[in-house]
């Protein structure tokens, strides 16, 4: 990894710290734990910020764009060419996840880690590409070990960024065509569970390319971890080399930074969840930092989250990607914080509390 002391400078939330929020919100002005999932949230959110009745959260979304050359093996509904479309979509503000940070006042980051085009002259874009797209998978690795290292280091550099810019809560976005690919053999390799559950249709594919698809990943598993595949866990550094994707490896290491700067974040489906179970795998301590914006229609989606053991915030059928679930959950979140923050308690407002 680009920063050989990030595992060890990653320290779990506070139970100090949550502690403190579960026993604030025992005495706010309503029956004890009427407010369900919401004190859950505004715990957490506290155990990460460690300090009392801070400022509003300072929200933004990254999302990291890159190709795959999987998408060869007709693995995708869509041509690749669409990553490169979106991406100048993000810019010209035409995307869902445009309107959903507008609306929200979410700042907005676009980074090319990886696409198969050239955008040198287009502002507002973070250029940070590392190749033009992963190899395909199938024949030889994703991506060199100074590849993955450098796109690792794409993440943790951005997230050293976020810190700066005094972000305390980030969504976790992406872009690339073939990544549910990449997200399903990864999601195999680290939950053991077989290829039919964690594959879906993607973009769209029919009954028979799914089949396709879920062939082209068996092959891959077997061709490289064998009958191994199923039982143990392989390392995960290897399994992002080797299937992953050049915006999976960012956001992998984007996930490790924040979590280390102690900001929160918010996953968005099934390749950000990809990435955020990736950074659990090797820093367990970075469970503590994530929230799963919501669930996906994908099927693998399901399985990472029971993996890294995350209840999503919502559940609307999506299967967009770009963060829009991550971007969608953020209300809710300081929702959680401005009810913690700003509700009385019993003795401030004069109110009896309940018998014993």
């Amino acid at each position: 990894m680009s920063d050989s002391n990030i595992m060890s400078t990653i320290e779990p939330p506070s139970e100090l710290w949550l502690a403190k929020a579960r026993a604030h919100l025992d005495v706010l002005t309503k029956p004890l734990g009427s407010l369900g999932r919401l004190e859950d949230l505004a715990a957490q959110l506290v155990s990460i910020r460690q300090r009392e009745y801070a400022e509003p959260l300072r929200k933004a979304v990254y999302i990291f764009a890159a190709d795959h050359g999987i998408t060869a093996e007709g693995v995708s509904a869509y041509p690749s060419e669409v990553t490169r479309q979106m991406v100048l979509n993000f810019l010209a503000n035409g995307a869902a996840i445009n309107v959903l940070a507008k609306l929200h006042g979410v700042e907005m980051n676009v980074v090319d880690v990886g696409v198969d085009a050239d955008f040198d002259q287009i502002d507002d874009l973070l250029h940070r590409k590392v190749r033009k797209g992963t190899r395909n998978m199938i024949q030889e690795p994703a991506m060199s070990s100074d590849e993955l290292t450098e796109a690792l280091g794409v993440g943790l550099d951005l997230a050293d960024d976020s810190k700066a810019k005094g972000h305390s809560l980030v969504a976790v976005g992406e872009m690339g065509i073939g990544n549910t690919t990449a997200a399903s053999a990864i999601t195999s390799l680290l939950t053991r569970k077989p290829v039919e559950l964690t594959t879906g249709k993607g973009t769209g594919l029919n009954t028979e390319a799914l089949q396709h698809k879920r062939r082209i990943i068996e092959a891959v598993l077997q061709k490289y971890f064998g009958e191994a595949a199923g039982d143990i866990l392989p390392d995960p550094v290897d399994v992002l080399r080797i299937v992953g994707g050049l915006e999976i490896a960012a956001m992998t290491g984007f996930i490790l930074g924040a979590a280390r700067h102690g900001i929160a974040v918010v996953v968005d489906g099934f390749i950000s969840t990809a990435a955020a179970a990736l950074a659990f795998a090797l820093v367990p301590q970075v469970r503590g930092y994530l929230f799963a914006g919501h669930q996906s229609e994908e099927p693998g989606h399901q399985a990472l989250l029971d993996y890294l053991e995350l209840r999503p915030i919502l559940a609307l059928n999506m299967r967009l990607g770009e963060g829009t679930g991550a971007v969608l959950a953020m209300p809710i979140l300081e929702s959680a914080m401005c009810l913690y923050n700003q509700m009385a308690t019993f003795e401030s407002a004069g109110v009896s509390e309940a018998k014993d």
